[in-house]
């Protein structure tokens, strides 16, 4: 069966890997958004038919952005329940109206997890609280908005987060609301830590172990807080967490292209220079002071016990058991 791949999911694929979609709650509600237009668009009349749509759509989408552990795990929550239904629901028609109900169900989880972080982190934030943050998280956003919304007056330093600018987004989102923002270059978190109270980070993905990958360069700001002794919160939506990560597989860290860096002109009139571009890194598990998810909060070390609630029957799979 020859398959197109809709114009709408091809500008969706195309969004994600050129970071125009950033964010990974915006990666995996876009990447379900992909889902249901490839549904919408379906003329198959046959069960294979339209799962062999669906995985096609769905090849295409994991291989934007390695690193985006919430874009494969949107894809799973849709494309696991259609497996289930398949014995339930033997009329296309209506696997297809509910394939989309369950899409549909996801977007709106994922919007309102969003939401339930920021009440629940917010609880953890103190009038007066100085706040560093780093890269650009909607539920790290939406932490500082909460507290600011009831009434803690705190102040923020944003790191630029070089060299897409990330930064740039939080800074101005949180500065719109009202609160004092002060911007800074990447390697002056250092200089200001024994100024913050907090540091406040989203994630692309949390291992089993509780470790987390984020944006390049969070690394290095935990282990300034670690010396600082300033405590370190990573804002989560539990679909970031990473079920591979179970069966001893590593997060692949996304490398992108020197020219975010520098300029091939001026890359060429460097001698012997080469430039590498890491999207993301490793900050430990013990460099983490918790994590909040719209579940509640939990330390790193809770991370397996939300992965095998949420993913049990992953292990399963990976591992050849019945179901």
């Amino acid at each position: 069966m020859t398959y197109v791949l809709p114009e709408k999911v091809e500008e969706i694929a195309k969004g994600i890997k050129t970071m125009e979609i950033r964010g990974a709650g915006k990666i995996a509600r876009a990447a379900v958004e992909a889902l249901k237009i490839t549904v919408e668009a379906s003329r198959a009349e046959k069960f294979d038919d339209f799962m062999s749509e669906l995985s096609f759509t769905a090849k295409i989408l994991l291989e934007t952005r390695p690193t985006a552990v919430s874009l494969p795990n949107g894809i799973r929550y849709v494309m696991r329940r259609l497996m289930q239904a398949r014995d339930t629901i033997t009329n296309v028609t209506d696997l297809k109206a509910y394939t989309l109900r369950v899409a549909d169900q996801f977007i709106e989880d994922s919007e309102k997890a969003v939401q339930r972080i920021g009440e629940i982190g917010a609880k953890r934030l103190k009038d007066g609280d100085v706040i560093l943050t780093h890269c650009h998280s909607s539920a790290m956003v939406e932490v500082i908005k909460t507290a600011w919304e009831q009434g803690k007056k705190i102040q923020v330093y944003s790191t630029e987060t070089r060299p897409r600018f990330q930064g740039r987004i939080t800074a101005k989102t949180l500065g719109q609301l009202g609160i004092p923002v002060t911007m800074i270059v990447d390697s002056a978190v250092r200089y200001f830590m024994n100024e913050v109270d907090k540091v406040i980070v989203g994630a692309d993905a949390i291992a089993a172990n509780g470790a987390l990958v984020n944006k390049v360069g969070t690394s290095m700001i935990a282990l300034a807080a670690h010396e600082a002794r300033t405590l370190f919160f990573v804002a989560a939506e539990t679909y970031k967490f990473s079920p591979e990560t179970m069966v001893g597989e590593l997060v692949v860290i996304e490398e992108r292209t020197s020219s975010e860096v520098i300029s091939s002109k001026q890359l060429k009139s460097m001698k012997n220079v080469t430039v590498r571009n890491p999207s993301f890194d490793v900050t430990p598990a013990e460099y983490i002071d918790l994590i909040i998810t719209e579940r509640g909060v939990i330390p790193p070390q809770g991370a397996m016990a939300i992965l095998q609630d949420l993913y049990g029957w992953f292990i399963g799979e990976k591992m050849g058991f019945p179901r």
